[in-house]
């Protein structure tokens, strides 16, 4: 069996490495004429993005790159503490949460899966599927070039040119309310506990910061907008002024950080998926956020795609043929995957609070913390565990 993976990004990668592990050939397809090292900014990797990272014996390189994040200490802009919650839950050999650059995850999990013998081709850009023949499925490139597999796994992101093609009424990503940025600047003037992210939830917007033992200070913030700027207005607007003057005023210091960072990143709308009706037909499925993008908020998108990939080289693995496997893998994955996407845009939403919902949000964060996302409180999310030698029963 031939699986054609559209997408090189986290998610394309793992599902490789899991499907060659399952006896099953990967070939990956990128649309991106060069790899993507150097593009984005970091994110979080959570303990069961990790421990699923494990499974694959993929995991050591990606501890060794990032710093680990094991709490979360929650701000107001006034400088009142809300409260502190885990981020993610301790694995039983003590590994926690990390924070990594993105491009050195990208290219962690390429090497590993190139080290396993998966091929990637770049400049790949998917336009078409046929399955007009039904032993075999067809993906037609921009170049004019084909491929040939049994399957067809779509690992091509929130803008998923699969999910279009094998739902044409397929809804596309929904606006969180948000624009991110984020950067990594070195000053001796920014302080903080090394292992803890500091979530401030500013007066007009919400900004983010964790200090790692070498002194540098890891920073992403959000800017509420109504309107979803373009990509043309994201791309030309001047916003390290826009977001010093956001955050003056707050009780901490966000401003400061902003103002010395050498530049505040690429500027992007945060987005996540609606529930997606249609994740297989035929030959094709969907992982990662092309079936369920989830906003950054969580901190799961990457976890939740090297989980997909995992079960569903697993579902093929034991099931008798893609149909069975491929029902099979929807239902362990889609309740799950839905329940982060909804419990992340909570998280959005409440950065992106108006002046009545902002006081009310301080005034009950607090509660909603010790009740709500305590350690236990969050298991369900954090302690998620892939068996790989457990089979996969129809």
């Amino acid at each position: 069996m031939k699986a054609l993976i559209i997408g090189c990004g986290i998610g394309g990668p793992a599902t490789a490495m899991a499907l060659r592990r399952a006896g099953i050939d990967a070939e990956i397809f990128e649309a991106y004429t060069v790899t993507a090292d150097n593009r984005g900014s970091f994110l979080n990797i959570a303990s069961n993005g990790l421990d699923a990272l494990g499974v694959l014996d993929a995991h050591r390189d990606v501890l060794a790159a990032g710093i680990p994040t094991p709490h979360m200490e929650m701000w107001s802009g006034t400088g009142k503490r809300l409260g502190r919650v885990a981020n993610g839950l301790r694995l039983a050999d003590g590994t926690v949460s990390h924070t990594v650059q993105r491009s050195d995850l990208y290219r962690i999990v390429r090497d590993q899966a190139a080290a396993r013998g998966v091929p990637v081709r770049y400049g790949k850009r998917l336009i078409d599927i046929d399955q007009s023949d039904p032993r075999k499925v067809v993906a037609r490139f921009d170049d004019g070039t084909e491929a040939v597999g049994d399957l067809l796994i779509g690992a091509d992101g929130i803008r998923s040119r699969t999910r279009a093609i094998l739902d044409s009424a397929a809804p596309g990503p929904r606006y969180a309310g948000l624009v991110s940025f984020g950067g990594i600047v070195k000053d001796p003037a920014f302080t903080g506990e090394p292992g803890v992210y500091n979530m401030i939830f500013g007066r007009r917007a919400f900004f983010g910061y964790t200090v790692a033992a070498s002194g540098e200070t890891w920073w992403f913030a959000n800017l509420p907008m109504a309107e979803e700027p373009t990509r043309d207005e994201l791309d030309r607007t001047d916003w390290k002024p826009i977001l010093i003057d956001a955050f003056s005023g707050d009780a901490n210091f966000s401003a400061d950080v902003i103002r010395a960072s050498a530049d505040v990143g690429a500027a992007f709308a945060i987005s996540d998926l609606p529930p997606v009706p249609v994740w297989h037909r035929g030959r094709v499925v969907l992982t990662g956020d092309a079936a369920h993008a989830t906003s950054p908020s969580s901190g799961q998108g990457a976890s939740l795609a090297v989980e997909d990939g995992l079960i569903l080289a697993k579902c093929l693995r034991d099931l008798g043929g893609h149909s069975a496997a491929f029902a099979a893998f929807e239902k362990q994955r889609r309740a799950r995957a839905e329940r982060v996407v909804a419990y992340s845009r909570t998280i959005s939403n409440s950065k992106a609070a108006g002046p009545v919902a902002r006081v009310f949000r301080d005034l009950m964060m607090p509660v909603f913390l010790r009740r709500s996302a305590g350690a236990e409180g969050l298991a369900w999310m954090y302690r998620h565990h892939i068996d790989w030698d457990q089979p996969v029963a129809a």
